[in-house]
């Protein structure tokens, strides 16, 4: 269940090796990005009403965003305290509390909610932007092409734009200088962001994924954490 905490702490010694099995399993399925995929874990929000820890899913999130046109706070775009001995620029990735981490000087952090699609999750390490796009093109899988006749229809490639599943902007990450399938992007579902989701990689909202792209450079630094590795749960 994810908690979340605007103190947040990283072990800069605990990086853990990029995960070759979570590499392989990712390009055999070859699912890219955009896959048809179980539901996954529950996720949770405070509600400073109550007090208490509450269920936050795909209907709830929906509910929430219908009626306030926007995220729960946890998941807003926010500067927060952040202890790292990593360099201003690196991005740190905690799936299991739903966030990124853009770090800056002075022991902060800028913080974006996420949304974490299975391909998302069974991953873990350190690996780079290889590369950026702006409204990026998104081609579907073989596998969803043959099964799907809204996506047959974009077997050679969708034009990026406002209805494209990547969203606004895709950052590409590399080990080394090999694609590693997996992507920061932005989403046609804003309200997903604080789920796990039951497709994509990593998914922000457009204004949010624009935002880091404007601040990122090719080459920029990923760590991504593993299951059950959180910075910091709860208070």
């Amino acid at each position: 269940m994810t908690k979340t905490a605007d103190d947040s702490r990283l072990d800069a010694k605990a990086r853990p090796a990029f995960t070759r099995r979570g590499l392989g399993a990712g390009i055999l399925a070859a699912a890219l990005c955009l896959g048809p995929l179980a539901a996954l874990a529950q996720t949770q929000i405070y509600d400073a009403r109550t007090k208490k820890w509450v269920n936050y899913d795909k209907k709830k999130a929906r509910q929430y965003f219908a009626r306030n046109n926007q995220l729960p706070e946890a998941f807003r775009r926010q500067v927060v305290t952040f202890r790292t001995a990593e360099k201003p620029g690196t991005i740190i990735i905690d799936g299991n509390q739903h966030f990124l981490y853009l770090v800056q000087p002075g022991g902060q952090a800028i913080r974006y909610g996420i949304g974490v699609g299975r391909e998302g999750f069974g991953w873990a390490g350190i690996v780079r932007v290889g590369r950026t796009a702006e409204w990026p093109t998104w081609t579907p899988p073989a596998e969803m092409v043959a099964r799907d006749p809204n996506a047959a229809k974009w077997a050679a490639g969708m034009p990026g734009g406002p209805d494209n599943p990547l969203g606004a902007r895709a950052l590409y990450l590399y080990e080394g200088d090999q694609d590693t399938i997996y992507r920061i992007h932005g989403t046609v579902e804003p309200w997903t962001i604080g789920l796990d989701v039951s497709s994509g990689c990593i998914r922000m909202n457009n204004d949010d994924v624009i935002d880091l792209h404007s601040r990122i450079e090719i080459g920029a630094k990923v760590i991504v954490l593993m299951q059950g590795a959180a910075l910091y749960k709860g208070v």
